[in-house]
């Protein structure tokens, strides 16, 4: 990543609190952690697109319970509309919600997030 501080401008120290304010910047520091982040970006349009592709076509769904959880203050529904019906063919078992924040949901507001995953998983 040429410009890490740049691209990451919107990261709140306040918000995160210092320790993981601390470890994001030194994360987006090091070549080897940022060129695994580009890897799990490029996986997603090659090799996991090729494995959606394959389960779709066998009719294969996932069996599990599953939890979708997204911030408020990002682009997931600008991306997608309602997230959740992005999901739902997919998923026999489907809950989620937004959580009130910005991209570092578990640094941004811990408390909703720990709420809603208690709430899954009792």
């Amino acid at each position: 990543m040429a410009d890490p501080d740049a691209w990451y401008d919107s990261a709140d120290p306040e918000r995160m609190g210092a320790e993981n304010y601390r470890e994001l910047w030194e994360a987006i520091h090091d070549q080897a952690t940022v060129r695994a982040m580009l890897e799990d970006y490029r996986a997603g349009l090659g090799v996991d697109r090729e494995h959606e592709e394959a389960d779709r076509r066998a009719g294969r769904t996932v069996r599990c319970p599953t939890l979708f959880l997204w911030s408020t203050r990002d682009d997931m529904e600008d991306l997608y509309g309602d997230p959740l019906a992005v999901w739902r063919p997919w998923v026999a078992d489907l809950r989620g919600e937004p959580i009130r924040s910005g991209h570092h949901v578990a640094e941004e507001n811990p408390d909703a997030l720990t709420n809603v995953l208690h709430r899954f998983l009792a």
